[in-house]
């Protein structure tokens, strides 16, 4: 009993803070009484106008299958090399000035080179944000695997566990923490790149349709394509990855 209402406190909390919030947004959009600030009214009548003459669909769907094959092809190679270079001291001393490098180049130059070497085209959009992803992941996933428990591996091999048995009951649990932080800083990164890479090179998409919107000054128009996208990557937390995180968490007491 007392759990549920700690839940229904925590939610009410949500609630009221998201009040506040718009609340706040109203007072300053009728003070400052300009247009570069439009009233939560303003936003959503746009937004309605958008979404009924199909734009904001459309490039919303544009640029979620690009953050989708982005953060799959980046989740998988940066599992995979943190894993290895985390087991492997030897490779790790090798390519960590390799992971260096490749974390403090900036997110605009990897996208202006990808654009310059391999033309505007979808497949360099997709690899500029893989390329600004990937060192996340490599080294997040590295400091997990350099943390295994190896009495745990040890007990394992004692007991004949196969590689497949392992993974899923000895190492998974363990890497669980960190794949889960790089999920969710990869999706708070991967969809900003994208917007940048739209803006910079691609003709659909939130980032080209915010740019025209610049363009027109259209602050209204901005927030609305925002918050819709905001409202997706929220959307996916709660319903894809906070299940997925209580349900391999069930092993905790």
């Amino acid at each position: 009993m007392r759990l549920l209402q700690n839940r229904y406190r925590l939610q009410l909390l949500n609630a009221l803070s998201l009040l506040l919030l718009l609340g706040l947004w109203q007072f300053l959009a009728f003070y400052l009484n300009s247009n570069t600030l439009p009233t939560p009214a303003v936003v959503a009548k746009v937004f309605w106008q958008e979404t009924v003459s199909g734009q904001l669909p459309y490039h919303l769907g544009i640029t979620l299958f690009r953050l989708v094959v982005s953060f799959t092809i980046a989740m998988l190679l940066g599992c995979a090399l943190g894993i290895v270079l985390g087991c492997n001291k030897a490779l790790d001393a090798f390519f960590d000035n390799w992971l260096v490098i490749f974390l403090n180049i900036p997110a605009l130059v990897a996208i202006i080179l990808c654009y310059v070497w391999f033309g505007l085209v979808e497949s360099a959009a997709i690899l500029a944000v893989v390329i600004n992803k990937l060192p996340n992941v490599v080294v997040t996933v590295r400091e997990g695997t350099r943390t295994l428990d190896q009495d745990l591996l040890e007990m394992a091999r004692c007991y004949h566990f196969g590689r497949r048995k392992t993974f899923i009951h000895v190492v998974w649990p363990q890497l669980h923490p960190f794949l889960m932080a790089a999920t969710r800083s990869g999706l708070a990164l991967i969809w900003k790149i994208i917007l940048v890479v739209e803006l910079l090179g691609r003709s659909q998409g939130m980032g080209y349709q915010l740019h025209l919107f610049f363009q027109l000054f259209d602050v209204a128009g901005i927030l609305a394509y925002t918050l819709a996208f905001v409202a997706v990557i929220q959307l996916i937390e709660l319903v894809i990855l906070k299940p997925l995180d209580k349900k391999a968490q069930r092993w905790r007491r």
